[in-house]
């Protein structure tokens, strides 16, 4: 296991782009288990955050044949240091409700994210064998999967998740090769606009959401005292710039308007 490194120069395969990251797995088999998933289905990007201590050996027979995804998995600390410099988040979950933002059926999903990891960077993450993600780690998400699943049984076990996206990921490149290719078109690949555009990192809209926070404040818009409504505005804003993406252009006129707004209040 391998502590996080910065990326070196750009990543020519898409693949390279998708990192499946296990957030506080339990179970050393079920990352084993992953690590062989990823890898059947062409991915190497491996991340563990505040895994166990000692990885046993079920993880290392488990992973069959992909031990050189396991042995370069990055551990980190917290789903905000293996996202900072991810454009794209998005978590797997089997609950949904209005408070946990846009949900999407795996395969449209993934379709979705095929299309964007070109150009960027994509974290998608895989919540505790026992419950799932947290709300402050869906929070981070700008687009969620959901996996169908019968209604007696509904949970996944974490590696078969994994298994699961990323099929529909390979499954989405193979679709798009069979359109090049003068074949099949799929309802969803006719709509489907220009290639992605480079997206700025999750680090970098931190910094910007700050800066609308304070912004709101001085137009009044954020109530004042109110907490609770102040972090659901802010959030809603999140989940719809974190589902689309921003360019650096698009962040540079933000900041633009976040600047124009100060100097006509007076609080630049």
């Amino acid at each position: 296991m391998k502590g996080p490194t910065p990326c070196q120069g750009a990543l020519k395969n898409w693949k390279d782009h998708i990192y499946f990251v296990l957030v506080e797995p339990k179970d050393s088999g079920n990352i084993g288990a992953a690590a062989r998933a990823i890898k059947n289905m062409g991915f190497q990007n491996l991340c563990l955050v505040r895994p166990p201590s000692k990885i046993a050996d079920e993880a290392r027979w488990l992973a069959h044949n992909a031990l050189d995804v396991l042995d370069s998995a990055k551990v980190f600390d917290s789903v905000s240091d293996v996202i900072k410099d991810k454009s794209i988040v998005v978590g797997t979950t089997r609950r949904t409700g209005k408070n946990r933002g846009m949900s999407m059926l795996a395969q449209q999903g993934c379709e979705y994210l095929c299309e964007r990891a070109g150009e960027n960077k994509v974290a998608i993450l895989f919540g505790r064998e026992d419950k799932g993600l947290l709300n402050e780690e869906v929070a981070v998400c700008g687009l969620l999967l959901n996996i169908p699943t019968s209604k007696e049984h509904r949970s996944l076990n974490l590696s078969q998740a994994v298994l699961i996206v990323a099929y529909e990921l390979l499954k989405a490149e193979h679709e798009r090769k069979q359109t090049s290719g003068g074949k099949k078109v799929s309802r969803l690949t006719r709509q489907r606009s220009a290639p992605s555009a480079v997206l700025v990192s999750q680090g970098e809209l931190r910094a910007l959401y700050s800066r609308m926070t304070d912004v709101l404040k001085l137009l009044e818009y954020l109530p004042r005292g109110d907490r609770d409504l102040e972090a659901k505005i802010m959030q809603n804003l999140k989940y719809f710039i974190g589902r689309a993406g921003l360019t650096d252009r698009e962040m540079r006129m933000f900041y633009g308007i976040c600047s124009q707004i100060e100097k006509k209040t007076g609080k630049q």
